[in-house]
């Protein structure tokens, strides 16, 4: 009898370890498939989450590497899980072409306050050029000629990335064609040039975003100023709040947010309560952003920056965990 009874203890403690294991760990057996783009200011954001989703117990696969609308359509044709660099605003054109809400869900916010505009240097700012339509005058743009043809050169957006649908627009809209030309590239290295130019006392015309460490080289309010536009206007017609500290920037003031297939997120309530809860500060993006300028760009890096910020927000991450494992009960 003493006997039976010790095994059936046993045993009974063996099933709670195990559920105990199970309630931990509710992604074992599972394995995500990101999709990012293939800049590396945006692998940091996603490492924090590939390792809470380790943490819950599921497998990340290595992330397929798109631009921002490719990476959109992978996901509506079910061969990627999820993002977590869906721009709310700008790329919610890319959201309804690759299925909308039939078969994607937008999760969260990630990361607020992200904004994009047009800047120029801090000299030419207090010049007059302090609006985009400043540049309609053929004088005032050949102050931004870099290649002597006389127009303005723009350091812009790569195509793909859905900036450029933006910029496009309101060249065509404000009537720049003529004064303006939308230089496309690598943008790392259009950017580098840019900064070459402003270190040298020359006039540059730029688009950039953040959270990018260009705005910790290129600071606004010190080296250079955003300029504002006549007025909002959006592809396709397109709404949003384009204003921020009371001067319209012309883009969406815009958040980051998780996307993933609606699939992907009933079968697994625990990696869904996860992209709800999960927040970063835009400025911890940024900091991070600037050691990659500054160097620290491998991959270890990058690894080694993302468990220095999980330990400094350790309350707030295992909340993360903590939400997640009570979602999948």
């Amino acid at each position: 009898m003493f006997r039976k009874t010790a095994l059936a203890a046993l045993a009974a403690s063996t099933m709670l370890a195990g559920a105990g294991l199970a309630a931990d760990k509710p992604g074992e057996g599972v394995t995500v498939r990101p999709v990012i783009q293939p800049i590396a200011e945006e692998v940091f954001q996603h490492r924090i989450l590939f390792q809470a989703l380790q943490d819950l117990g599921y497998d990340v696969a290595e992330p397929e590497e798109v631009q921002a609308q490719t990476l959109h359509l992978a996901l509506g044709t079910g061969d990627a899980d999820f993002t977590a660099v869906h721009w709310n605003g700008l790329h919610n054109t890319f959201f309804e072409e690759s299925g909308g809400d039939e078969v994607l869900e937008k999760v969260g916010t990630l990361i607020d306050g992200a904004l994009q505009g047009y800047l120029v240097n801090k000299a030419a700012y207090d010049a007059g050029v302090q609006n985009l339509d400043d540049l309609k005058d053929p004088a005032k743009a050949a102050m931004f000629d870099a290649d002597g043809d006389g127009k303005a050169d723009l350091a812009g957006c790569v195509p793909g990335w859905g900036c450029e649908r933006v910029i496009e627009h309101q060249l065509d809209e404000f009537g720049l064609r003529d004064t303006i030309n939308h230089n496309q590239g690598e943008y790392n290295a259009i950017i580098a040039d840019t900064i070459a130019r402003v270190e040298t006392g020359e006039n540059v015309l730029y688009y950039t975003w953040t959270p990018y460490w260009v705005s910790g080289v290129l600071v606004p309010g010190e080296n250079v100023e955003f300029l504002a536009v006549p007025y909002s206007s959006l592809p396709d017609g397109a709404t949003a709040e384009t204003t921020f500290n009371g001067k319209n920037l012309g883009f969406a003031v815009d958040s980051i947010r998780i996307v993933a297939t609606d699939e992907f997120l009933a079968a697994n309530p625990a990696a869904a309560r996860l992209f709800e809860v999960a927040k970063i500060d835009i400025n911890d993006i940024s900091a991070q952003n600037k050691l990659i300028a500054d160097g620290e760009d491998s991959s270890d890096d990058i690894d080694r920056h993302v468990a220095a910020w999980i330990e400094a927000n350790r309350e707030t991450y295992d909340n993360w965990l903590d939400a997640a494992r009570a979602a999948a009960k």
